[in-house]
This record gives C-alpha cells, sequence and structure tokens, in this order.
C-alpha cells in the first residue's frame, strides 16, 4: 500500500457515520447487508446513507452487488487487513511478533 491509498482509505473512515457504516458492514459478514438496512440500522436517511456509501466504495473498503432489485453492501476485508498492515508494518521497533496493543500498555 502507499501513502496516497491510505490518506484516502483513512479520509473515508475519518466521519462518524462512514465509521459507522464501515463497522457495521464488517460485523455482518462477507455476505453484507442491502442499502435499506444499513439506513434502518444507523437511522441514516437513503440520499446520504448513498453519499456515505459512494465515498467508502471510493475509498474501497466496501463492495457492492445487486441481488434482485436489492444493492447488498459488504466490508472489503482484504482492503481493511492492507490498510492495517500498512499502519503497523514497523511497530514495535522491528520485533517479531509484537503485539502493538500489549507493547503500548503501560505496567
Amino acid at each position: 500500500m502507499d501513502i496516497k491509498s491510505a490518506v484516502l482509505q483513512l479520509s473515508s473512515i475519518a466521519q462518524e457515520a462512514r465509521l459507522e457504516i464501515f463497522r457495521l458492514l464488517v460485523q455482518a459478514g462477507p455476505d453484507g447487508l442491502p442499502a435499506g438496512n444499513i439506513g434502518e440500522a444507523l437511522q441514516i436517511p437513503g440520499s446520504t446513507l448513498s453519499f456515505h456509501l459512494k465515498e467508502l466504495s471510493h475509498a474501497g473498503l466496501i463492495n457492492s452487488r445487486q441481488v434482485s432489485r436489492f444493492i447488498y453492501y459488504s466490508a472489503n476485508y482484504e482492503a481493511m487487513d492492507g490498510l492495517l498492515a500498512y499502519l503497523t508494518e514497523n511497530c514495535c521497533a522491528g520485533i517479531k511478533d509484537c503485539s502493538p496493543a500489549s507493547a503500548c500498555s503501560t505496567k
């Protein structure tokens, strides 16, 4: 991953509604959710939801597919894993098998 891709992905989830949408889709699993269910669950109006889904899709963090007359959205786990790997690739001063959460805790 390059820095431009990382910035695009991070900026796309640096907004409350989009972060909530992304987290909901991560929890939903690979099958995802239809747009209407996302809007209902998060109480986001359709036009606003459409805008946020477009931004997340443009950043490559979510995928969409049409099933009958519904559009299902799902998290792009590969992109999410790539972003996490990019953010942590130099963590723990290069110590192999370090855990960032435990490395940062104070004792």
